[in-house]
């Protein structure tokens, strides 16, 4: 018989006070940033008016895509009814909600003019796809808050399973929208392409589990709970499909763009001759964030250690930041083709590869908006009982703990 699985809060000893005034620190970094450049104008940014799109935007989409696939697990466990995975869902719901408030947090600082943000929220233009994300946003927030509640109340429980089927629905079309921004973008030739979208939706899995799997690993070694291996297997494993599909849909998203003539220059421009975008591509979102932490999770001896776990999340992690660089940025660099077929030539930059160096402020925003998600969760689960108590095998899934510790036994009977 399944033990029943017990929830606790974190208690506030040990470096709990250190680790809110280190999170609360950078957030206050984040947040003098966002005042630096508002105060003195964005020409202290590395933006300009061909790059209007900078760093804080990378951090700002890595948070809202992240956000998306951190509610993966949960919706394993509400919505295809993998018990293995229930107890992780309250933490998957908060932290799904955290990331997104940190990278909506960088959106509207990053406008300039925070105070405008009033003037899209009342009047929407239904053709901008930015109009169609305030009520995607808000509204994956609203369904996430009262999925989180239907779980933690046991009057509540019966209703998890409806509340987590529209939140897991919500959130492909949130992660869908997100990716429109950049394949409506018809004036881009790196960005008109429809399969952004189901790209982003890929990418949201594989960047979201890596940041939950190292929260949740962070969260067991501080509080000195109980981690079982099986819990650690399957999302390990699960993090490496999803990589391998992020890589499958990044491969049709470039052959399809080799196919067009058209996009040949764009595309020599990313892959062969871009500078720094080439660089990013190939050697951090490729190698580094994608090839390297498949080869770490799956070593049959590698991909048993915790330690090599969270280095494999991290490389993810930098990979993802790497290919939003490259698209969002990148995309940008690229000269419009204003006429298709003739050589562009003017004083307004037309047909010049835009510049870009990113800022110091810039960086700091965008971890002043990670800092304020990670402080998000941590005040989440010091006062609300969203982390079991153990996730020892034989509490998660007793049947597959003897089955697995019945396998040495087997083996050696064998031998």
């Amino acid at each position: 018989m399944k033990a029943k699985v017990q929830f606790l809060e974190v208690s506030g000893k040990g470096g709990y006070i250190g680790l809110l005034g280190g999170l609360a620190a950078l957030l206050v970094i984040g947040l003098l940033s966002a005042y630096y450049m508002e105060h003195h104008g964005h020409h202290v940014t590395g933006m300009t008016n061909q790059i209007v799109w900078g760093m804080p935007h990378v951090f700002a989409i890595f948070l809202i895509v992240a956000a998306s696939g951190a509610l993966n697990v949960a919706s394993i466990a509400s919505v295809f009814g993998k018990q293995v995975y229930k107890p992780l869902a309250p933490l998957s719901a908060l932290l799904s909600m955290a990331l997104l408030m940190g990278g909506l947090a960088v959106l509207v600082l990053d406008l300039g003019r925070p105070d405008r943000l009033i003037v899209a929220m009342t009047y929407y233009n239904f053709k901008s796809i930015f109009a169609w994300n305030i009520f995607l946003y808000t509204g994956f927030l609203g369904i996430v808050l009262v999925y989180l509640w239907f779980m933690l109340e046991k009057r509540m429980n019966r209703y998890s399973h409806y509340a987590g089927f529209t939140a897991f629905i919500w959130r492909l079309i949130l992660t869908t929208g997100t990716g429109s921004i950049f394949g409506f973008l018809v004036a881009r030739e790196a960005y008109n392409a429809a399969i952004l979208a189901p790209l982003f939706i890929v990418m949201s899995f594989s960047l979201g589990l890596a940041v939950f799997l190292l929260v949740l690993m962070a969260a067991y070694r501080w509080t000195e709970r109980p981690l079982g291996d099986l819990v650690m297997r399957r999302l390990k494993n699960l993090l490496g499909v999803f990589i391998g599909a992020v890589l499958y849909f990044v491969a049709v998203y470039h052959v399809t763009n080799l196919y067009a003539t058209r996009l040949h220059g764009a595309e020599a421009f990313i892959l062969l001759n871009g500078g720094i975008y080439t660089f990013l591509f190939w050697f951090v979102q490729i190698l580094i964030g994608s090839v390297l932490p498949l080869i770490l999770l799956f070593h049959p001896t590698l991909g048993r250690s915790r330690s090599i776990i969270g280095t494999a999340c991290v490389l993810v992690i930098l990979g993802g930041l790497a290919q939003l660089y490259v698209i969002i940025i990148g995309g940008q660099a690229w000269p419009l083709n204003l006429f298709p077929g003739y050589e562009i030539s003017s004083s307004f930059y037309d047909g010049v590869v835009a510049s870009y160096r990113p800022t110091l402020p810039e960086f700091l925003l965008g971890i002043g908006g990670a800092a304020l998600a990670m402080l998000i969760v941590a005040l989440g689960v010091r006062f609300l009982r969203l982390l079991p108590a153990s996730l020892a095998d034989e509490r998660v899934d007793p049947h597959a703990a003897k089955a697995a510790a019945a396998e040495p036994e087997a083996a050696a009977a064998q031998a």
